[in-house]
């Protein structure tokens, strides 16, 4: 409440006629840090979108976000040349967009003085939850960063780069992490402390953790590693496997899957229901998709 006071997230104002403002709730989450230890406990404030209404309250809800590969070739660069690898975080990255469209939500229950009673919030800066946010947000640090001179990767929307003589700096952002990649540290410490004029910053020193893969490094034998063990880790933890003997392939090589093999009758229904197969599905395929690499890069052959 106070990060969205600071950010004069929204207005009370009197009801507008025909509209019924959408809704919101609070969501807590543990935030954990690359051993799988508990590092923060979060409470977020987030409005209802399943209630807006295209053309109405919300239009565009694209937006990027750099792809793994990215990160693994500018990570590949830096391993290469020795260049520093820093990392950041944005508080409360959302609640910096400004939204375009008349969005109205209730009050967040326990927070209703007397003079506001009766009264809905006109929303002007982006909550999570809404359709446009994500959006709303990207627009905002793209904003921000080019205005401190940084040139947007055309193919690739969220990196950005800026030269300067001999002087080489990369940013890379993934929703609310940042990656600060170049050989001068002067510079990035600028880019820090622009970053830090321009939004609520949590400054994370050099990259050690990020999108669930831990970064190891050896510079002097310009050596950086990736690895998805603690990932893995939380992801057999959630779908009861951690337990489980290790193999190569959960199931024999060259099996093709049918309907007959779906459930049939009612008990098997029942017992599959209580199975999330395409949750752990999908947090398979996440760990396919980034992959675990290994960079190894040295001047001399």
């Amino acid at each position: 409440m106070y990060s969205m006071s600071e950010n004069q997230v929204w207005t009370f104002v009197e009801p507008p006629e025909g509209i019924k403002p959408i809704g919101c709730k609070r969501v807590f989450k543990k935030k954990t840090d690359m051993d799988g230890n508990v590092q923060t406990y979060k409470g977020r404030l987030v409005t209802k979108g399943f209630r807006q209404i295209h053309g109405v309250d919300y239009d565009e809800t694209f937006s990027p976000v750099a792809m793994f590969k990215s990160i693994r070739i500018l990570l590949a660069v830096a391993a290469f040349h020795d260049y520093e690898i820093w990392q950041m975080d944005v508080k409360t990255a959302f609640l910096n967009g400004k939204l375009e469209e008349d969005v109205y939500m209730t009050q967040p229950e326990g927070f209703v003085t007397p003079e506001n009673v009766g009264k809905v919030c006109k929303v002007q800066g982006s909550i999570y939850g809404l359709k446009q946010a994500s959006r709303s947000w990207n627009l905002s640090f793209n904003e921000a960063i080019q205005e401190f001179g940084f040139i947007r990767n055309e193919d690739e929307p969220c990196v950005y780069k800026k030269f300067s003589g001999s002087i080489v700096s990369f940013l890379i952002l993934y929703v609310d992490d940042i990656l600060i990649i170049g050989n001068d540290i002067p510079t990035l410490q600028s880019i820090k402390t622009w970053l830090s004029s321009c939004f609520s910053m949590k400054d994370l020193g050099e990259a050690a953790y990020i999108l669930g893969v831990k970064i190891y490094r050896d510079r002097s034998r310009r050596l950086l590693g990736l690895s998805q063990s603690t990932y893995i880790d939380k992801v057999l933890k959630r779908f009861s496997m951690e337990e489980s003997k290790r193999g190569f392939l959960p199931m024999r090589h060259g099996i093709s899957l049918s309907k007959e093999m779906c459930p049939s009758t009612p008990q098997e229904r029942e017992r599959m229901s209580q199975i999330p197969y395409a949750s752990a599905i999908r947090s398979i395929m996440y760990a396919m998709v980034v992959g675990t690499s290994y960079v190894k890069s040295k001047r001399s052959g």
